[in-house]
């Protein structure tokens, strides 16, 4: 049954009022965002970064793009360069932008024009605390989430901490698109269960697309 799942037609699900969760819609490109998932990391390979606290984050991360989200006890911030080696980003992959920019318009922001891709892996027990991403200049286009591996159960909450949070399930090739009045508010990940994926293995892969500069 769940073989035919994957090739049954994108499920569209309203989790706010502008925020979309598009079921399965990077299935027929996750070969194509894997390939180019192992392009980028071999140029910037992933990492567990330092939040300003000085504790080290669960989930281990890289970038692709023009600008790269980074943490250190300087911190959160973008920049151009991978602090790890002194160089540009890789090139954000054009498979990757294409579907950020059609995942965008089908939840109703046309022109989305992302330049930074952060690039979570998660293994069994990773998880990301409820946060709001206000780090990018410009708060008025959308953020995209792309899902690869295995679920995930993505906490979405209000635009205060305290506000009651929303569960969703994501799994392999979901897309989740959140944006106008949607976008600060709280989101997070719980940690994740141990159930390997057919395809991913023992890991979760999530990109997520946004406009920084």
């Amino acid at each position: 049954m769940d073989l035919f799942a994957d090739l049954a037609a994108p499920a569209m699900q309203h989790i706010g009022a502008q925020a979309l969760l598009l079921r399965g819609m990077a299935l027929d490109r996750a070969g194509a965002l894997l390939q180019a998932l192992a392009h980028v990391q071999a140029q910037a390979p992933f990492r567990h970064m330092h939040t300003p606290g000085g504790r080290v984050m669960s989930v281990a991360l890289t970038n692709c793009g023009g600008q790269g989200w980074i943490s250190d006890r300087y911190g959160y911030r973008y920049s151009s360069v991978d602090p790890g080696t002194g160089q540009p980003w890789p090139a954000m992959p054009a498979v990757l932008a294409q579907l950020a920019c059609e995942a965008a318009a089908e939840a109703g922001f046309d022109g989305f024009s992302p330049d930074a891709c952060l690039i979570n892996r998660y293994v069994p027990g990773a998880r990301l605390s409820l946060h709001q991403d206000r780090d990018e200049r410009d708060l008025n286009a959308p953020i995209v989430s792309v899902s690869l591996g295995m679920t995930a159960t993505f906490l979405f909450g209000g635009h205060a901490r305290t506000d009651r949070l929303q569960r969703w399930d994501l799994s392999h090739g979901d897309v989740l698109v959140w944006g106008g009045q949607d976008r600060l508010r709280y989101h997070g990940v719980l940690p994740l269960r141990d159930h390997a994926h057919p395809v991913v293995g023992r890991q979760r892969i999530n990109f997520t697309l946004r406009k920084a500069g």
